[in-house]
């Protein structure tokens, strides 16, 4: 008499799932693929702006560049440091940098500023690709001497950071000219300046890609990201 097997219903997905497994792997496969690929080409590319004149607020920028809209680079420069050193263009040459105004004697966003740029000093201090770069906008006063006693309070790395004084119209001509960071003083004297609290990013190719409120923590950890990203992409 035959013998008859009854499969009983809790056996029945069993043997769909052994019947079609390569099917369903094939598919798993491809789904998986599917949603990666829609994942990047959905996903925004993180780039930084390359910023021109047209780009930033006019009351930072000198009216003679305010139109150009492209090709804008920082210009070539000579100061001196707060070890008397002549510091020029060539010294963060192939460096991306970090650039700021203030003065020693500023008692209002200054100190912030500086408290937030030694943060900076520390993120970037083992990476041989970053320095920074402090210009006084009040050179009368901040002579090399004063730049140095500032310096060492503050705890600057002189390998790294860059305190510079030198010839008013020259720093005045950096500050709008080159980072487009500094608005103007008193309409009645020559290249009187107002420093902000940007802190200016700088590429290898000595253009500008960023602006950072310098008081801002957030903004001081969105820039140190930049620098990081800077550093790894170009």
């Amino acid at each position: 008499m035959p013998i008859c097997f009854v499969l009983l219903p809790q056996f029945y997905p069993m043997v769909f799932l052994k019947k079609y497994r390569i099917f369903f792997l094939t598919m798993l496969v491809i789904s998986v693929a599917a949603i990666t690929a829609f994942y990047f080409v959905l996903k925004p590319e993180y780039a930084l702006k390359i910023y021109s004149p047209a780009d930033v607020n006019p009351e930072l920028v000198d009216s003679l560049i305010q139109y150009k809209k492209r090709d804008h680079r920082i210009a070539d420069f000579s100061f001196v440091n707060q070890n008397g050193k002549i510091v020029t263009q060539k010294d963060y040459e192939g460096k991306i940098y970090v650039a700021d105004f203030f003065f020693t004697t500023c008692g209002t966003i200054c100190p912030k500023m500086t408290a937030n740029m030694v943060q900076v000093q520390a993120a970037i201090k083992n990476n041989p690709k970053v320095m920074l770069l402090s210009h006084t906008v009040i050179p009368e006063i901040d002579s090399v001497p004063v730049l140095k006693k500032y310096a060492i309070e503050k705890g600057v790395d002189d390998k790294k950071w860059n305190l510079v004084t030198g010839d008013k119209k020259a720093i005045y001509d950096m500050a709008r000219k080159s980072y487009l960071a500094v608005k103007l003083g008193r309409p009645e004297e020559a290249y009187d300046m107002v420093h902000t609290e940007n802190f200016v990013l700088v590429d290898k190719k000595r253009r500008v890609r960023g602006f950072y409120d310098g008081t801002n923590p957030e903004a001081i950890k969105k820039l140190i990201s930049d620098i990081e990203w800077l550093s790894a992409n170009e």
